[in-house]
């Protein structure tokens, strides 16, 4: 809850004691230990289980993560490779076509006269 006093905003919390108050009050003391009370420490072998399960499903996903990464490694190696390979074939086509008559400019014939 929030009042508005002098253009300021003050809010109002009933969980707690403000600091005016001498002493708090016992229910609001009450409700505190009442929802303290609730969290329990002792292992629920449910929560065990879940705890387990979850536990199992994170370190196989980190072992797939790692399986992919290796992977992605391998497959940048093997596109260097061919990118390589492209380029000296591609000189190769190059050199070829460069020797070869049948690529070479058409030289402007002779004009009869």
């Amino acid at each position: 809850m929030s009042n508005r006093e002098n253009g300021e905003l003050y809010f109002q919390c009933d969980f707690f004691p403000s600091f005016s108050d001498p002493k708090p009050d016992s229910n609001k003391a009450d409700t505190f230990s009442s929802i303290s009370g609730s969290f329990s420490l002792d292992p629920n072998p449910d929560d065990e289980e879940e705890k387990q399960r979850l536990i199992a499903q994170v370190l196989e996903r980190q072992n797939t993560l790692d399986d992919l990464s290796s992977r992605v490694d391998s497959v940048k190696v093997e596109n260097l490779k061919l990118k390589s390979e492209n380029q000296v074939l591609g000189q190769y086509i190059e050199n070829l076509m460069a020797a070869s008559s049948v690529f070479q400019s058409a030289s402007p014939k002779s004009k009869k006269k």
